[in-house]
């Protein structure tokens, strides 16, 4: 098996696609599925499919295919989503709220905690299951939670110095939803989306 440092990020992406499509097949009551059928529900090849599984050990059987539970728990332990993993949210404006109220974290394992703001008067306003704070009180949060990843919706001009601090709080990933460039240590893992390019990249097919 690879060392973790070892397994292109792609890979560790595709991981949560197949687990995606293994828990739709384990809904409708498949007990297996062939590495073609999978690699085609999550729409790459069989190839593919089976160098990405092959970092993580030796799964299916020639003839018969993987074993669909099986093959879901060991994706859920390598992912780390078998117990739900503490995730915390700054930055509680329009997109913030909206992603406060997504039902979606929670089935994938994940759990917003708690959220941030630096409006002291935002929690008055925003309607969550979830304490929303001053930004102050962020750095203890992390630290007495023992959180590691964080979502950020943040203003761009405010990005770089909330990412900083969570860095120095113990934090090692992060969601970016603001559109910047976030500047972190080699170890810490950042995943930016950004909407407005994504929108762009969609004009380019419907010219």
């Amino acid at each position: 098996m690879s060392s973790q440092t070892d397994i292109p990020r792609k890979s560790i992406y595709r991981l949560s696609i197949y687990q995606r499509c293994l828990e739709r097949l384990k809904e409708n009551g498949l007990k297996t599925v062939s590495s073609n059928a999978l690699a085609k529900a999550a729409g790459v090849k069989s190839t593919q499919l089976r160098k990405d599984l092959a970092h993580f050990g030796q799964f299916g059987t020639r003839g018969l295919g993987y074993n669909v539970e099986a093959l879901v728990e060991v994706i859920t332990g390598v992912l780390g989503t078998n117990s739900l993993l503490p995730v915390i949210l700054v930055g509680v404006g329009n997109l913030g709220a909206a992603l406060l109220r997504y039902r979606g974290f929670v089935k994938e394992g994940f759990e917003i905690s708690a959220a941030f703001d630096a409006d002291p008067n935002r929690a008055k306003l925003v309607k969550a299951n979830v304490p929303v704070m001053e930004v102050s009180l962020m750095a203890q949060f992390v630290n007495e939670n023992n959180v590691k990843i964080a979502i950020l919706a943040v203003p761009p001009e405010t990005a770089q110095e909330v990412a900083n601090n969570l860095v120095q709080a113990g934090v090692q990933a992060f969601l970016n939803f603001s559109p910047t460039v976030l500047k972190t240590p080699d170890n810490v893992i950042v995943n930016s989306v950004d909407l407005a390019l994504e929108l762009e990249h969609l004009s380019y097919f419907v010219k």
